[in-house]
């Protein structure tokens, strides 16, 4: 759920009136957001780099707001006060527009076929005569950098690029290029560069490295000229120190190129419709011609407002309530969701570009609901009584947690996530050997994966833990995670079981005791001839050398148990030897 900070002061002017913290959480609350925070940028800089950094730091209040993360059209202090304003019925809803230009050669994005290669989408619109001041200019960068790591999923589907109009002149080309035979100025930088040397510059910038991989392997890279050779952008990477927007700028020409048309659109409407406000012509955004390199011919932006009928039985049903249609369309026209009564049993509904997030009937639901207001929902108890039935799967679980605590075991609940390491290196294998399921953009090293073995968390547990007395006996029933081409998501859970003993000796009968304890409580008795369970010696270079086995039940392998080797422990910072036993319960059920 993405978090935008507004001032609070700005916020209150533009709303019309002040709120005490606790009234605008109320206010935020029935229009479905959260007030998470009130801080001030230097509190923030404190908190996330320490008190020596934030010296000169603002001290204005800021409101930290939790948004949906559908309703793009809330991340920005604009969009929010819009919304809040039609919600408290202070203003009408607006009604945005596209016209055409005095002439489209002067704005006409022209794309050539080797854009492709590499990002074949671009789409456009003009904010005409647009007025900024210090605010507006770092709410509309900050909406872009929202969205760029929103819908624009860092960059990869969409790049915004927004230039000064009156700087350069039309018509723009869309082309992809050898990065050799691209050279211009960078955003705030003096020097002309070729774009390989773009990518050397920024390789170690805070924010634009992450970008770099989108195009770095291409052997072209997207660029868009004006009609005089100068590059405006180099999607997604930069724009050009030439055509940059400032306070003084009066018309601002947006470009936005995409993997994803849909998706492009749909940022394009959001931006041009949270700013056009500020035009000479509030609310009124210029179009700008695209021409396909196969000759077609497209007008952006889009601002189509859709119409979409829906049943006032249903949303009532749905919802739990016994509203009018009259009532109904009211609760509608305050979410931005224009409404007239078609009939006595349905509605007409009208969708703005401001909202894409409705794909739906049930989209139109949800907003009756919040204008409504869930605590006024009146509760009922269920038509119908059932009876829950507990998984199988959970309930061995839970019987088997309360015996190994009997047995004097301390039950730990660790993270389902992990480092790569955890489950490969530091248990003596390689990562391409482990069947895990890695997260393609993770938030930080500790959680790249999803756990392949439950061991890794109760080590970590065990070194949290390491100075209270010995001995230290852990365990866990959970699930892990495994790769499994054969399974419908590519991916399957094995609940498993996995005990832990630390203490000065490594204890190996204590697993292994507690192994036949289990067996004895699951009634499986110890035979090697395939009806029970059974130990076989095995190497693994998480385990000393011989001090290893592996589990068989009825001939096959559900896990293993042994004295850790001292490497994994000096890796996971232990001194005391260990034992662990790891088994998959579910051959059990």
């Amino acid at each position: 759920m993405p978090t935008i900070g507004v001032k609070r002061d700005l916020l209150f002017k533009a709303l019309g009136r002040s709120y005490t913290d606790d009234e605008f959480s109320h206010v935020c609350f029935e229009y479905g957001l959260e007030l998470d925070e009130v801080t001030t940028e230097k509190q923030m800089i404190s908190k996330e780099q320490g008190a020596d950094q934030s010296a000169g730091a603002s001290e204005e209040v800021l409101y930290r707001i939790d948004i949906p993360a559908n309703r793009y059209d809330l991340l920005c202090l604009e969009g929010l006060v819009q919304g809040l304003s039609v919600f408290q019925r202070k203003i009408e809803t607006p009604r945005f527009k596209a016209v055409a230009p005095k002439d489209f050669e002067e704005t006409k994005l022209i794309v050539l076929p080797d854009t492709g290669l590499i990002r074949p989408f671009v789409v456009g619109a003009v904010l005409r005569n647009v007025t900024f001041d210090s605010d507006r200019y770092a709410h509309f960068i900050d909406l872009q950098d929202k969205l760029h790591h929103n819908i624009c999923r860092k960059r990869s589907l969409v790049a915004i690029g927004t230039h000064d109009l009156d700087t350069v002149k039309g018509p723009f080309t869309y082309d992809a290029k050898h990065p050799e035979d691209i050279k211009f100025k960078p955003l705030n930088h003096d020097a002309e560069l070729t774009a390989p040397q773009v990518m050397e510059l920024y390789s170690t910038h805070a924010q634009l490295k992450a970008f770099l991989p989108i195009i770095q392997d291409s052997p072209v890279y997207p660029v868009i000229y004006d009609s005089n050779g100068v590059v405006l952008s180099l999607p997604p990477i930069i724009n050009g120190h030439h055509s940059r927007i400032t306070l003084d700028t009066k018309n601002v020409f947006i470009e936005c190129t995409a993997t994803d048309l849909t998706k492009a659109r749909v940022v394009l409407d959001t931006l041009v419709c949270m700013f056009s406000q500020y035009c000479i012509k509030p609310f009124t955004v210029e179009s700008v011609k695209v021409v396909q390199s196969d000759g077609t011919e497209a007008v952006y932006p889009d601002l189509e407002y859709r119409m979409e009928t829906i049943s006032v039985e249903k949303a009532n049903a749905y919802i739990g309530t016994s509203l009018s249609p009259d009532k109904m369309a009211n609760l509608l026209s305050k979410m931005c969701l224009e409404s007239t009564v078609k009939n006595s049993s349905e509605l007409e509904v009208c969708v703005p570009p401001t909202r894409h997030d409705v794909i739906h009937a049930c989209d139109i639901y949800e907003d009756v609901a919040i204008a409504y207001g869930y605590n006024n929902i009146e509760k009922t108890l269920p038509r119908t009584n059932t009876i829950a039935l507990q998984l199988p799967i959970n309930k061995l679980s839970d019987q088997l947690r309360e015996e190994i605590a009997q047995a004097g075991f301390t039950e730990a609940l660790t993270f389902a996530l992990c480092s790569r390491d955890d489950i490969s290196s530091k248990l003596g294998c390689s990562i391409e050997k482990v069947p895990a399921v890695h997260i393609s953009n993770p938030k930080t090293l500790e959680f790249q994966v999803a756990r392949t073995t439950l061991l890794p968390g109760l080590l970590k547990t065990l070194a949290a833990n390491k100075r209270l007395p010995l001995p230290l006996k852990l365990f866990e029933i959970s699930d892990v995670v495994l790769r499994d081409a054969k399974a419908e998501t590519g991916a399957r859970n094995e609940r498993r079981l996995c005990a832990l003993n630390c203490n000065k000796t490594p204890g190996f009968e204590v697993v292994h005791g507690l192994l036949d304890r289990v067996m004895q409580l699951l009634e499986v008795p110890f035979v090697k001839d395939g009806s029970g369970y059974s130990l076989q010696s095995v190497d693994d270079p998480a385990f000393f050398p011989q001090r290893c086995a592996a589990i068989l039940y009825k001939g096959s392998p559900i896990g293993r148990m042994g004295v850790l080797h001292p490497s994994v422990l000096n890796q996971f910072d232990l001194a005391n030897p260990c034992s662990a036993l790891e088994i998959n319960i579910e051959p059990f059920l």
